[in-house]
């Protein structure tokens, strides 16, 4: 008996398996009937309609769908396919896709559209609905299924056949109404005359067959973009239409699905949005130090080039910086606790505190380090790399040089910087470019002051930071001035910052 219901319950289990995975695979169902009628025998023929139909027919399948495609089909076929499409339709189930296609010529009658296969022949209105096929078939095919979206594309709107037949001399196509779950699309306006075009496929349909395949595009804003394409193609001449009872959303191509970004790509991303929102050329320039290969490196140059070019100009120049009191002292332990933790996050967390800090430009230094692993100078020829010891002295000066003071001659080793005192080399301009490769233009005969804010109080807490165990990355990034200054400000600071 144990053994008996073990076996039942291995096969409900495996029904449930068989039957989990047939609706799976209907619900991922895609149906589209294609049909292209140009070999017309009693009225005019039509160029494109089947190139139209294979066109469509291929692109559809190439998206999911599985096409029947029929060309040039007598009424006899055209009904017997609308038939078979129905069926189709229905055994999918109710959460398939629908969609019909239709080129060819197409004329409406006392308000209902009829679909005109290659072998019509008419002398009285009266026959049409015996000779033709009525669109509203299509519609009744897809109600009867009951599935959740359906899609009817009528590219029919060429010009009237019939026009000496009594009652059928108007144009193009009547406007349907649109049952619950379907769009309805046509390819020009109600009562338009539609293109067939002088290339192989008609605007309409290249249009169509081009903007379906945009990933993850509504299949409203399909339509939209269709309409802007062909009447700027046709010069306003043709306006594609559309009418819509969708209750679901629908895509022809799906988007790709986005990779998970790492955390080292969600550190980059995050430091990038918070630096593009601030469009200070400082943080630009720490950013790219930081990242010099990264995901937002063009973008970054691109912007900083950009706000350069308006401070240039004098079109946009940066807010001026608020007067500098010195840091309080709220704002010194928070970062002399972040630099005693030495973690990106510490140095986060004081930037969130205090972006526009007086050790702001440092703290986006050690995260830009911590951040690309590196704190080798990019600048080719530029200063050597500077290591700091902990308790690194910052070096004997000669006898007779004094110490240094913020209004003393330096004695450096670059002659650009001899003679010159603390007070005047801030508004110097920059001896390298703050980022490699940055256009000339757009750092030589700059002040260093205008864009880092550089005054008496803000060289001191960085000569001072200069001193502290953990900031020999400080030391080995590149400057305006190079390491010349950096080892200045380090000794100013040793000495009290007179």
């Amino acid at each position: 008996m144990r053994a008996m219901f073990a076996a039942i319950r291995i096969g409900l289990a495996l029904l449930l398996v068989v039957f989990w995975g047939a609706s799976h695979a209907r619900a991922e169902e895609r149906l589209a009937l294609v049909i292209g009628n140009s070999a017309y025998a009693s009225v005019t023929a039509l160029d494109n309609p089947d190139r139209d139909a294979q066109l469509i027919a291929q692109t559809l399948e190439q998206l999911g769908f599985t096409v029947t495609v029929e060309t040039d089909l007598t009424q006899v076929g055209m009904k017997r396919a609308i038939a078979h499409f129905g069926r189709s339709l229905r055994a999918a189930g109710e959460d398939a896709t629908g969609l019909f296609y239709y080129a060819g010529h197409g004329v409406q009658s006392f308000g209902n559209n009829y679909l005109l296969p290659v072998d019509v022949a008419l002398a009285d209105a009266a026959d049409l609905d015996l000779m033709a096929v009525e669109a509203q078939s299509v519609l009744r095919q897809m109600a009867s299924a009951r599935n959740r979206t359906n899609l009817v594309i009528l590219d029919a709107c060429r010009n009237n056949p019939f026009e000496n037949v009594p009652d059928l001399d108007e144009s193009g196509l009547a406007e349907m109404k649109a049952p619950t779950g379907t769009f309805l699309a046509y390819a020009t306006s109600p009562g338009g005359v539609a293109l067939d075009g002088d290339g192989d496929n008609s605007p309409f349909t290249q249009a169509l067959a081009t903007q379906i395949q945009v990933p993850g595009q509504p299949v409203e804003q399909v339509f939209k973009d269709v309409r802007r394409a062909v009447l700027e193609q046709s010069r306003g001449q043709q306006t594609p239409w559309d009418t819509s009872s969708l209750v679901s959303d629908f895509v022809f191509a799906k988007a790709p699905e986005e990779r998970a970004l790492t955390p080292a790509e969600t550190e980059e991303l995050q430091l990038w949005r918070s630096v593009e929102a601030t469009r200070d050329p400082v943080q630009l320039m720490l950013f790219l130090r930081g990242y010099p290969d990264g995901a937002y490196t063009q973008e970054a140059r691109d912007m900083l080039k950009d706000v350069m070019a308006e401070e240039l100009a004098g079109g946009g120049t940066a807010a001026p910086a608020p007067t500098s009191q010195g840091p309080d002292e709220a704002e010194t332990a928070m970062f002399n606790a972040a630099q005693q933790d030495g973690s990106l996050s510490a140095y986060e967390a004081y930037l969130q505190n205090y972006p526009a800090g007086t050790y702001a430009e440092i703290a986006r230094t050690e995260i830009a380090a911590l951040t690309a692993g590196s704190g080798t100078d990019p600048e080719a020829g530029g200063e050597p790399e500077v290591v700091a010891a902990p308790a690194e002295d910052p070096g004997p000066r000669p006898a007779d040089s004094g110490p240094v003071t913020y209004a003393s001659p330096l004695d450096a080793e670059v002659a650009a910087l001899a003679g010159k005192s603390l007070a005047e080399v801030v508004d110097l301009s920059p001896m390298f470019p703050p980022i490699e490769g940055l256009p000339e233009s757009y750092w030589k005969e700059q002040t260093c002051s205008a864009c880092h804010q550089w005054n008496r109080e803000r060289l001191c807490d960085q000569g001072n930071t200069y001193l502290s165990l953990n900031m020999q990355r400080s030391l080995s990034k590149q400057h305006p001035f190079g390491g010349a200054l950096k080892r200045t400000l380090k000794s100013w600071a040793a000495g009290g910052c007179q």
